[in-house]
């Protein structure tokens, strides 16, 4: 029988699920002083032991305010499910490890330490969270152990020079930014801006590159409101930010705070002429059904994905391999929820890589080649969009296409556009 394991850990609760037989841009301080490793976690893991299974460790908002998030944990835990159900990779089952960190950044230290030391695991894959894995980096990287394919688009993840087992996975906050600042200047040049972020490296770095991106416009932004991951909602920042009568809001949130600010800015009476919404907190389940699809009509974003709402015939069959897929192996996540449609591409990427390694299976052959990717794409990405990475190059993308909220789905506007 082919197996793969999947625990999920709380703070309150610890609870193991086997798997088994037949069967879609912090609560706790953003700095969190690293544990120093000692003499024995400085020594690198030769090779992965002699074993019939690939041991990866995952860390994942269960719980705490990013818990939306959670479902990529989930389904990424039933999609090695189903590549061990289908063989394996050269014989090996993938064994998935997946601890709640509640979005903690000391958590997320506690729980990444017990899957290099306890659990051995060969890498972490997929953690989620800027804060989390700016705590968990020094560490892993002491340890080489690849921190592979963060879910979180921090340019801090694409620094192979100082940190060689680190690779990001999403679009960059700086190439979002960017396009974001680009599309404001040929379409409103004389906009004036609000902007709502969380107060963390994630919403700094994202804000940061919209100025940049405007260069002398940047003046342009008279208004900035920050939250933190702790506060209950946002609301009071929207009522001061449509205080200062701009008539563009760009919103840098997750999507517990992106659906409140939502419905907020459209409950208030504010009526920007473009709202942006940046693209982890974009998600149609999880974020705009909440808030309320009425009041998310005419909202900006960038994607380089397609959703299952897409009905252009050209993404069909991508579509319909991902229906079935969540009807036999995750049939109770939200076919909507755009985060269910990025932890299948990132599941499969994972996968390509494993596939890479021809049977080596080693914390420095799979970070090896993380690193050596050329031309993957996975089935839901938008054409002209492919995964490259290289030894010096540890961004997977360099472009994203602009689309408007229709008041059903997500219409793509424009063309692709790349930033260098």
């Amino acid at each position: 029988m082919n197996t793969t394991w999947l625990r999920l850990s709380s703070i309150s609760a610890v609870a193991t699920v086997l798997f088994a037989g037949a069967c879609n841009k912090p609560s706790e301080p953003e700095k969190t002083a690293e544990p120093a490793p000692t003499q024995a976690e400085q020594k690198a893991p030769e090779a992965a032991p002699a074993s019939d299974e690939i041991k990866l460790g995952q860390t994942m908002p269960y719980s705490g305010p990013a818990s939306a998030y959670g479902t990529i944990g989930k389904l990424q835990a039933a999609y090695f499910k189903m590549v061990n159900e289908e063989g394996g990779i050269n014989g090996k089952k993938i064994k998935l490890i997946s601890l709640d960190d509640s979005y903690s950044p000391p958590k997320a230290v506690e729980q990444t330490r017990k899957l290099v030391e306890e659990d051995q695991v060969v890498a972490v894959v997929q953690p989620l969270g800027t804060a989390t894995n700016s705590a968990t980096q020094k560490y892993l990287n002491s340890k080489k152990v690849p921190q592979l394919f963060v879910s979180s688009g921090a340019t801090k993840w694409g620094d192979p020079q100082k940190f060689p087992y680190t690779i990001g996975f999403n679009p960059s906050y700086h190439l979002e930014g960017r396009i974001y600042a680009k599309h404001i200047l040929e379409n409103s040049p004389k906009a004036k801006i609000a902007v709502l972020y969380q107060n963390d490296d994630y919403g700094k770095d994202l804000l940061s590159a919209v100025k940049e991106g405007l260069g002398d416009k940047a003046k342009q932004i008279v208004a900035e409101a920050s939250y933190e991951a702790s506060d209950p909602t946002v609301d009071s920042q929207i009522v001061t930010l449509k205080g200062s009568k701009a008539d563009t809001f760009i919103c840098i949130a997750t999507p517990k705070f992106a659906a409140q600010a939502v419905r907020k800015v459209h409950d208030s009476g504010w009526k920007p002429k473009n709202f942006y919404l940046n693209n982890v907190g974009a998600s149609v389940g999880a974020v705009l059904v909440p808030a309320g699809l009425d009041k998310a009509k005419g909202l900006m974003s960038v994607q380089y994905y397609t959703d299952t709402n897409d009905t252009d015939p050209a993404y069909k069959p991508a579509i319909d391999k991902f229906k079935a897929f969540m009807a036999k192996y995750y049939p109770e996540g939200d076919i909507n929820d755009g985060s269910n449609s990025y932890a299948y591409i990132a599941a499969q990427t994972i996968v390509q890589v494993l596939k890479q390694c021809n049977g080596d299976f080693s914390s420095e052959n799979i970070m090896k080649q993380a690193a050596s990717l050329k031309d993957f794409k996975p089935d839901l990405l938008l054409p002209g969009i492919t995964i490259n990475t290289s030894a010096s190059d540890f961004f997977l993308f360099d472009a994203m296409q602009i689309a408007r909220f229709d008041g059903k789905n997500w219409a793509r506007e424009g063309s692709i556009i790349k930033i260098d």
